[in-house]
């Protein structure tokens, strides 16, 4: 298994069709605003998309943000569009992808990192803590993590 950064791929293509073909909307809209050349209008400058991949199968993905949908606030980066396709699930593959952002982080000088979600229990299975609630853009409430890179 390899992590990549979409963009410097040569295989965008492919890999947008992966991301596309989740079972799950927030995958089709992140697809739609690669295939926009919308991304980093939304996500602002420098953001990240990773791939988790074992050939030319795409199992896991997620990025690294600027922003995410907790718009009011002064937190960055983020992670977000966090997903593993369901016959990998189980396996903590995510994990590999949050390593990895953890060392782009860290090359840049950031300590930390948050995440949006409305799951519980998931994430802290990967060393994030809870930092707060607060409302996302369709106005719902959201738990908010952090993890330290260091």
């Amino acid at each position: 298994m390899e992590v990549i950064l979409f963009f410097e791929s040569d295989r965008q293509e492919h890999w947008m069709d992966g991301i596309r073909r989740s079972d799950w909307r927030a995958g089709a809209y992140l697809a739609r605003l690669l295939r926009d050349g919308t991304f980093f209008d939304v996500m602002g400058e420098g953001s990240r998309v990773l791939l988790l991949t074992d050939g030319d199968e795409l199992i896991s993905y997620c990025t690294y943000v600027k922003t995410d949908d907790i718009r009011s606030t002064d937190l960055t980066p983020w992670i977000g569009f966090v997903y593993t396709f369901p016959k990998h699930r189980g396996h903590r593959y995510a994990g590999l992808l949050f390593e990895e952002v953890g060392r782009l982080a860290r090359e840049e000088g950031v300590d930390a990192v948050y995440l949006s979600t409305n799951h519980t229990g998931l994430y802290e299975k990967y060393g994030f803590t809870f930092f707060a609630m607060m409302t996302d853009m369709e106005g719902q409430p959201s738990r908010i993590y952090v993890k330290k890179t260091g």
